[in-house]
């Protein structure tokens, strides 16, 4: 169903996690007979399960044990993965930053300019291993 949003311009309506409920009834199906697998185009995924682009969700080693699983990890692209050669120092250092000093460090780690090579690099990496790739760019 479409609803008008304004001046030519429509909207689908959508379900989130709150607006849906699973009620068990006396009937019962067999696992064989169901389905978690989703798509999106040509992409088919065996488990409904897709990672946040987020430094503190997604790795590169994380998008591939993701892909391994049947589900999909979206890199962040504008993160510490893609400005930083060894990130993982810099993700410690975030884990521990106290919080009246948190702010200023951030503004200051996620100043270190983007690097295409890492953005090239971290892409090839998870390819390389036979799952989908994805990123996320604003």
């Amino acid at each position: 169903m479409e609803i008008e949003i304004g001046r030519a311009k429509r909207a689908r309506r959508v379900y989130a996690f709150d607006d849906v409920a699973v009620v068990p009834s006396r009937r019962t199906r067999d696992p064989e007979d169901v389905s978690t697998s989703w798509s999106i185009d040509a992409y088919t995924f065996d488990v409904p399960i897709l990672a946040a682009p987020m430094d503190s969700v997604v790795s590169p080693s994380t998008a591939i044990m993701m892909g391994r699983l049947g589900g999909l990890g979206v890199l962040d692209l504008e993160g510490v993965w893609t400005r930083y050669d060894d990130p993982e120092p810099v993700l410690a250092e975030i884990r521990s930053l106290p919080n009246d000093q948190a702010t200023e460090r951030m503004q200051q780690i996620y100043a270190e300019p983007i690097k295409a090579e890492l953005i090239r690099d971290r892409l090839a990496e998870i390819r390389a291993e036979g799952v989908t790739v994805a990123g996320s760019l604003s």
